[in-house]
This record gives structure tokens, C-alpha cells and sequence, in this order.
């Protein structure tokens, strides 16, 4: 991110390289996110689930353009080695190390729930944490966007658990479960 560009004028602005540094991370992040959601949505494929994961590789898509739209509402440009990086990354994210048989079954299925799982959880804080410097008056961004966004990450968190707890007894437990 160009690190230089501040923010508009607030009572007690946030500083801008080390929020436009942050957001620029995440937005790196959310790029691999939606290349794990994509992954993830092969292995759950033909399963009871597969609507699920189609669903929040939408909901994963969108949360990274809403991403984009607020950093550049606060003025901020994404760092072009940064975009490159995440370029790589996601295209790295299609190997999926931790599920490489892309099988909703066995120890690789568990640990991909659980990175999924953890990357929603990053990104509700982010969501959290700007919704925080809007409430203290640092930022002027939509308390009721961040709201929502904070809410949906809730409701994604919240599908995956129920995916996790749903499916485990089939790749943990032998016999009809």
C-alpha cells in the first residue's frame, strides 16, 4: 500500500501506515482466502455440504471486495509487490497442502476445516478491529457495513463448526455413524 496516503481528517485519526499496512496484510490474505474456499468447495463436493461451501466461497469473494472498496475509501492504494505476492500465494493455495487428496474424509479434512475456520475468525477481528476505530472516531467508515461484516463472519464461523462437527464422526470413527 502507499504507505504516504492518510486517511481523511477525523478528531483522532488513525495512523495511516500502520492501518493501511494492516489492511494491505489482509487484503493479501483474503486473496488466499478465497483461492482455500474455492479448494475447499472441490472437496466438499457431492456431499450434504457442498451448498454450504459454495456459499461462503461466495460470501469469502465478496467480503475480499468489500475489503478492497473500504481501503480505497480510506484513501489507500494496495502495495503492488504485496498484490503480487498474493497473486503467488493464491495460486499456491490451490495445492491445498493440508487436504491434497481433496477428500471430505481423514485428518487432512479436519485440518482444512480448521484453517478455514481460522481465517474467518482473522477476519472477523479485522472487521472488528475497524469497526472499533470507527466507534472511537478515528475512521469514518459505515459502523453498520462493519457491523454486518462482523456479523456475516460470525454466521460463516458458525456454518463451519456446525460442517466440522456434523462430518467428524465420519472420518474419526469406524462403523455406521
Amino acid at each position: 500500500m502507499d504507505h504516504s496516503s492518510a486517511p481523511r481528517s477525523h478528531s483522532n485519526p488513525a495512523d495511516s501506515s500502520r492501518l493501511s499496512a494492516y489492511l494491505d496484510d489482509h487484503l493479501l490474505a483474503a486473496a488466499s482466502g478465497v483461492k482455500l474456499f474455492s479448494t475447499a468447495q472441490i472437496s466438499w463436493k457431492g456431499t450434504e455440504h457442498e451448498q454450504t461451501f459454495a456459499s461462503l466461497t461466495t460470501e469469502i469473494s465478496a467480503d475480499r471486495d468489500e475489503l478492497a472498496q473500504i481501503i480505497s475509501s480510506l484513501g489507500y492504494t494496495p502495495g503492488k509487490v504485496k498484490m503480487v505476492i498474493a497473486q503467488v500465494v493464491a495460486q499456491l493455495s490451490k495445492i491445498n497442502p493440508l487436504n491434497l487428496r481433496r477428500s471430505d474424509k481423514g485428518s487432512g479434512a479436519q485440518l482444512e476445516l480448521e484453517a478455514l475456520q481460522s481465517a474467518v475468525r482473522g477476519k472477523e477481528c479485522m472487521w472488528e478491529t475497524l469497526h472499533a476505530l470507527t466507534e472511537a472516531g478515528s475512521t469514518d467508515l459505515d459502523a453498520e457495513q462493519l457491523q454486518r461484516l462482523i456479523d456475516r463472519a460470525r454466521k460463516q464461523q458458525e456454518q463451519l463448526t456446525y460442517v466440522m462437527r456434523e462430518s467428524a464422526p465420519e472420518r474419526f470413527l469406524s462403523g455406521d455413524h
